[in-house]
């Protein structure tokens, strides 16, 4: 089963990288762009049918190695 993990920072959490890539869109031209934040997407295939014991499990993941939850949210999608 595909699950995809969407990880990104919390509010309130300096994002440089954000910054950088808002600031070199600004100086392409791309002045419409009011703010950047960068995340990242994890792409898990498991194996399992159940899905409400594949979200639990990757919760478990997310919380002990894929987010780091002091400063990163993440949202977790089974497909």
């Amino acid at each position: 089963m595909k699950v995809v993990v969407n990880v990104s920072l919390k509010e309130g959490v300096l994002d440089p990288q954000g910054k950088a890539v808002h600031h070199a869109l600004g100086s392409l031209g791309f002045n419409e762009v009011k703010d950047v934040r960068i995340g990242k997407r994890i792409v898990l295939d498991i194996d399992g049918e159940n899905k409400e014991e594949i979200k639990s499990r990757v919760k478990d993941m997310c919380e002990e190695l894929l987010a780091n939850t002091v400063i990163e949210d993440y949202f977790i999608e089974v497909e």
